[in-house]
């Protein structure tokens, strides 16, 4: 029988009482599912570590700043271990950045005011992105001292223009230009073409940061890029930097003062493939940001997401029931696309593994959840090993882009989340209840 897929050093198959059974590092996940039940989203810190480590070491002859997309996994603990790792932020809402606040442990924004700026400490390294960002976000983000704001039209900049004179507080801008370069990826998920609704064309930046410069408290400090997420070649990556390079030319011709590039995120991982050297993927992602910016001299934010917590984290899930309808055997999980949404919003294909490896026979088999759609699934004529009701399974790479997109369709409680380290397993998020999903309504009277 071959060996199912491992995702080290993360889940690993590790031998005992006569059976293959699945571990996150050195934690048996069937001991991790019955001590807090599933559907459980279970993550390796280790694995995380060594992903920054090699972003790191990476781009080590480059000033940088590796600001994590919180969109990819926004748990508190998640945000916390990446920040003692020397890690900025890459947020794209004011939840998100309270979210990071918190992490760090700095008060609340009302209190940062009267204390004298210990959030500019806290937040000196986040970079605040996004297509519409309100007045209300606008301010928190000013109040809290962040980095640079990505900005996306001349609206944008009229109302951060506005709140910054208003507070008196000075911002540093960029802003995010589309350089109209393909990326192949699902098209959900690609942003850097001229009908994508973000950023601005290259042919009017120049005269946005002319408005930009002109404005008291703004000043003009970078530009920011991203063409997608997902993406497998280094070429997208690399025409969109040699774009970016061509416009901090134009920008430092007409007087101004261009100190970050933000090359935006988007690094794909192998979703059927965990033989990568990841070290040397990012090494090659390296060579194709860093070459067209050669002689600039500018500082390099980086926005790694997925490709830093993805293999990091995988759904636990128990089978609850078998049953065959014609020619399709359905494996009934107890997740469902409310927990995991990839497979039905983005035709994702996740590895399935079971968690005790006991059958040598296989069977190809639709994995399904409970939610009342026909797009609650897991995968569809899958080759996985015989299945039996009450035995779990790990559905792999869930780390990034699972969690933060989960929601209570069907009034499903949201799954519990775990932070592995080691031999110790951290409860990092509680399983809601209904308690929990009904408690902000209210049953008006008509």
């Amino acid at each position: 029988m071959s060996e199912p897929p491992q995702r080290p050093p993360a889940f690993v198959y590790g031998s005992g009482r006569g059976q293959r059974s699945l571990c996150c590092e050195q934690v048996p996940l069937a001991k991790v599912a019955e001590r807090f039940g599933t559907p459980l989203y279970v993550y390796s810190s280790h694995s995380i570590r060594e992903r920054v480590r090699a972003f790191h070491q990476a781009f080590e002859k480059v000033e940088h700043t590796v600001c994590y997309s919180v969109k990819a996994n926004s748990n508190l603990s998640i945000l916390r271990l990446l920040s003692d790792l020397g890690c900025g932020f890459d947020v794209v809402s004011g939840g998100e950045l309270l979210r990071v606040l918190r992490s760090k442990g700095a008060p609340p924004l009302s209190r940062s005011v009267r204390q004298g700026g210990i959030h500019r400490r806290a937040a000196g390294n986040i970079v605040f992105s996004g297509v519409g960002e309100t007045v209300d976000e606008m301010e928190a983000a000013l109040r809290a001292g962040i980095l640079i704001f990505n900005l996306e039209s001349a609206s944008e900049l009229e109302a951060l223009a506005a709140c910054s004179a208003r507070l008196k507080r000075n911002a540093l801008v960029a802003f995010r230009v589309n350089p109209d370069v393909p990326a192949d990826t699902h098209p959900y998920i690609s942003t850097g073409l001229h009908e994508h609704k973000f950023g601005v064309p290259l042919h009017q930046a120049i005269e946005l940061y002319a408005r930009a410069a002109k404005m008291k408290y703004l000043q003009v400090a970078g530009v920011s890029v991203h063409i997608g997420s997902q993406i497998m070649e280094f070429a997208p990556f690399s025409a969109a930097m040699e774009r970016v390079a061509d416009l901090v030319r134009q920008l430092r011709a007409a007087g101004h003062s261009i100190e970050y590039v933000d090359a935006g995120g988007g690094l794909g991982i192998n979703y059927q493939d965990s033989s990568e050297d990841f070290p040397k993927r990012v090494s090659a992602y390296t060579q194709a940001v860093t070459k067209p910016l050669r002689g600039l001299g500018v500082k390099l934010l980086l926005e790694p997401g997925r490709c830093v917590v993805g293999p990091a984290g995988a759904l636990i899930t128990r089978v609850l029931y078998t049953k065959t309808n014609g020619a399709t055997k359905f494996i009934i999980v107890d997740a469902a696309m409310n927990d995991l949404i990839r497979p039905s919003l983005y035709q994702a294909e996740h590895q399935i593994i079971p968690v005790q490896v006991g059958h040598s026979r296989r069977e190809l088999v639709d994995v399904v959840g409970p939610v009342c759609e026909s797009g609650d699934f897991f995968a569809r004529g899958r080759d996985l090993p015989v299945t039996n009701e009450g035995e779990l399974l790990a559905i792999l790479d869930a780390g990034a882009y699972g969690m933060s997109l989960a929601s209570n369709y069907n009034s499903r409680p949201r799954a519990a989340e775990v932070l592995v380290n080691g031999k110790s397993a951290k409860l990092i998020r509680k399983r809601e209840t209904i308690s929990d999903v009904i408690r902000a309504e209210v049953a008006a009277l008509s």
